[in-house]
């Protein structure tokens, strides 16, 4: 089916809410062109391209709800959904947290498209791959990597008459590099939304060099060490934090942000001055849709941590009524500010240190303190007197990033990354940070 614009759009969900006999009704279309290419053992394994769209229709009797979706657009088929839609929310429990969807909201665009990235075709994903593969066939190195590119749409409209309709693309590049004997391993990542801020060269190139740095590594005892952690090696530590964000939790006792006798933490200083993180639908490095889908409310540019206090929590539209407060859009991305410097720059100011490119296998050990526990991979080095002295084991931690932002010595550069365990788009700096606690070796590379 060919790509809908905001006409098209307008079109369908106006015909939607007309069938709709309920007392509410929410129409979310959603439509998306996403093409990949994969490689392992310097050759190309699968490529492909997958287009959908469907279109939910959620209807609402006073407080029972029901949703049906659909891939038909057809007066016949549009019916049916909403039919549907309506048969299951008659046949629903009440949901006693019920909240009608909002009126009058207003959405003013984001850039989250670019014409360059909607226009990536095969061959450009087969340059991307051959990048990595000839480079690591020259110096007998072995590559694997997965490259997708994503050209999206997204519409919401409901019977209130809030109407948004947003164009949105990006890109999404990983890369493993390993010696031929097993023995070193280099990883990257990549994301952006404009294809231009991406070069799939020089990201193959580091992971090429971090591959080849690695190999010989050396047991170092575990403990509490200074560590630099590259933005890749932080930002999935931080997504465990900021999914924490949420007033309802705090407020209930299950997350690092409450209070004994039911509050929260809101204007409670918790880490170090110079944390300061915001959230901003309109950056152009990490751009977002300016509204939250599952509450139809806009987003906003809003500071979350301003010089080491709480600043903001999401409060939804059911918990802002009960506690009065304000419900406003949940966030789309992460904004830590960081400083001018690049992780060398970071590492030739550091005495003595270990250096993280990256974390993996992290799970969460104690929400009310953050307390996670993952491993390094893919490059662990060891700093002295401002210098990378050789390669390290790889280490298993146990930490939360609460410390660690509690624990920093000196901001670098950000960087834009998706964290793995949220749907946030990250621009985080690199950090050294004092007392990173490293409990055991790992022998994996």
């Amino acid at each position: 089916m060919k790509k809908l614009n905001q006409e098209d759009t307008k079109r369908l969900a106006d015909k939607v809410l007309s069938l709709s006999k309920a007392d509410e009704c929410t129409v979310t279309i959603a439509g998306s062109r996403t093409g990949n290419i994969r490689y392992a053992r310097n050759a190309v394994s699968t490529a492909g391209l997958v287009e959908d769209t469907q279109l939910a229709v959620s209807v609402a009797f006073g407080k029972k709800q029901g949703t049906a979706t659909v891939n038909e657009f057809d007066d016949k088929s549009l019916e049916r959904a909403v039919r549907r839609a309506e048969d299951l929310a008659r046949l629903a429990p009440e949901n006693p947290e019920f909240m009608p969807t909002p009126s009058g909201a207003q959405f003013k665009s984001s850039p989250t498209f670019s014409a360059k990235t909607d226009a990536i075709d095969p061959e450009f994903r087969a340059q991307v791959a051959a990048y990595s593969i000839e480079a690591c066939r020259k110096n007998k190195l072995v590559a694997a990597g997965f490259f997708s590119d994503e050209s999206a749409f997204q519409t919401i409209a409901n019977s209130r008459g809030v109407f948004g309709h947003q164009q949105r693309t990006k890109v999404d590049f990983t890369c493993t590099v390993r010696t031929e004997d097993g023995r070193g391993s280099g990883w990257v990542r990549r994301d952006a939304s404009d294809v231009s801020r991406f070069d799939a060269r020089a990201a193959a190139d580091i992971a090429i060099e971090k591959a080849l740095r690695s190999v010989e590594a050396k047991a170092l005892e575990p403990g509490r060490y200074t560590v630099i952690l590259e933005p890749a090696a932080t930002s999935d530590l931080l997504a465990y934090m900021f999914n924490s964000f949420d007033a309802r939790s705090a407020d209930e006792g299950r997350s690092f942000l409450a209070k004994k006798g039911g509050a929260n933490r809101l204007g409670d200083k918790l880490f170090d001055e110079r944390v300061n993180v915001s959230a901003d639908p309109w950056n152009p490095d990490v751009p977002v849709l300016p509204w939250d889908a599952e509450t139809m409310l806009p987003r906003e540019k809003m500071d979350l941590i301003r010089n080491g206090k709480i600043a903001a929590l999401n409060y939804s539209p059911f918990w802002a009524k009960k506690q009065g407060a304000r419900a406003i859009g949940a966030p789309g991305n992460i904004i830590m500010a960081g400083g001018g410097k690049s992780t060398e720059e970071l590492i030739a100011s550091t005495k003595k240190g270990v250096l993280v490119t990256r974390t993996w296998y992290i799970r969460m050990v104690d929400p009310q303190t953050v307390l996670l526990t993952g491993l390094t991979r893919d490059g662990t080095f060891y700093i002295e007197n401002g210098k990378i002295k050789h390669p390290i084991k790889n280490f298993r931690f146990n930490e939360s990033p609460v410390t660690m932002l509690n624990n920093i010595d000196e901001l670098g550069r950000p960087e834009i990354l998706a964290g793995d365990e949220s749907d946030f788009q990250l621009l985080i700096p690199a950090m050294r940070v004092r007392d990173f606690n490293f409990t055991s070796l790992s022998d994996a590379v």
